[in-house]
């Protein structure tokens, strides 16, 4: 990629401070001029898009592109256009997903060089997973960055937060770039059997069967990140293990990475039961959205419980996403905030929350 021209186009507004109301314009070129379409996405979609979050102009024309706007704001287009290049250099196309994730990069790139300097390549990247499948994954947003550098430095992680974050599929993305690394023996999954404001009544089949309805969004994560003829192996040999957690107490667990999703629907006793599962050159994480219990009215989360007793215990972390973090569709983000804003107005009376 050849190096950015870039020059003012336009003075600043009479009388207004150094930097306010100046125009930039920056133009940057591509080498590679299939790659530079996979960075403008499908009919421009994904230049429409940095368009839309960061105010500016794009402007494509064969591998080249001229942006113009604010000289911060244009500085951070040219930021996010040189992360996604690089890239699908070495994955391929990319997503809505990832361009949000690259505008999230760019603030922190923005805050840490002058706009007069471009940083050194792989500076101030977030942090990134790699498994045999899915090839590098590379954090979306601050909070992921932030989860994922959690989970590489600490033996137990809380990560609490709406749903569409990211919480379950990152971490069984780790969980199988351990496995894959020889750096645990096995993965174990878990999940309270708790329904959703519904009754489901008697399940047929064996343990693993009428475990399943619960536990697949975490066997969906397992199938993006590992070939599905591994995980059926592995669930075999009991490389990965489905434990009911009615069923742990008693058991030690060592060599492993060991997952409780929906920990929000645990008790005080079930979650301190879990929490003293964890054996020597293990990774425990737990993940949980306080705001979706359905517990009994009146019963005590143990996921909140365990966040308030163990704040402050080394080798303990907690991760916090919020609904600006929400990663599956943009509509999907809306909606979280929405039922934030009512729940704050209007709290709910009792019963299993939606």
């Amino acid at each position: 990629m050849k190096r950015p021209a870039i020059r003012p186009v336009g003075p600043p507004a009479a009388g207004a401070p150094p930097g306010i109301g100046e125009t930039a314009e920056i133009t940057l070129a591509f080498e590679d001029n299939s790659r530079a379409g996979l960075v403008f996405g499908h009919y421009d979609q994904n230049l429409a898009h940095i368009e839309r979050r960061l105010g500016v102009v794009l402007n494509a024309l064969g591998n080249r592109v001229v942006i113009k706007g604010p000289p911060d704001l244009a500085s951070r287009a040219r930021l996010v256009l040189e992360g996604l290049y690089e890239r699908v250099s070495g994955e391929g196309a990319v997503t809505l997903g990832d361009v949000d994730g690259a505008i999230q990069e760019s603030a922190l790139q923005g805050s840490l060089f002058p706009q007069a300097e471009p940083p050194a390549p792989g500076a101030a990247r977030f942090e990134q997973i790699a498994t045999r499948k899915r090839g590098p994954v590379r954090a979306r947003n601050a909070a992921q960055d932030l989860y994922l550098k959690a989970l590489r430095r600490n033996e137990l992680v809380f990560a609490e937060g709406p749903a569409g974050t990211g919480k379950t599929w990152l971490a069984v993305g780790f969980a199988v770039s351990l496995l894959e690394a020889g750096q645990a023996e096995r993965l174990i999954l878990s999940r309270p059997a708790v329904e959703a404001g519904e009754r489901l009544g008697f399940l047929p089949g064996d343990m693993r069967e009428k475990v399943d309805p619960y536990l697949r969004p975490i066997y969906d994560a397992l199938y993006d990140f590992m070939e599905a003829r591994h995980v059926e192996r592995g669930l075999q040999t009991g490389m990965i293990e489905i434990a009911p957690l009615a069923f742990m107490r008693g058991r030690t667990l060592a060599n492993a990475v060991i997952l409780l999703d929906e920990a929000q629907n645990t008790t005080s006793m079930q979650m301190k039961m879990f929490l003293t599962r964890l054996g020597e050159n293990s990774r425990m994480i737990v993940n949980g959205d306080p705001s979706q219990i359905d517990l009994p009215p009146g019963q005590r989360s143990g996921l909140i419980e365990a966040i308030r007793i163990l704040d402050g215990v080394e080798g303990v972390a907690r991760v916090q996403f919020r609904d600006v973090d929400v990663v599956r569709h943009d509509l999907v983000r809306r909606i979280v905030s929405a039922y934030d804003a009512a729940s704050r107005e209007a709290p709910p009376l009792g019963g299993p929350r939606a």
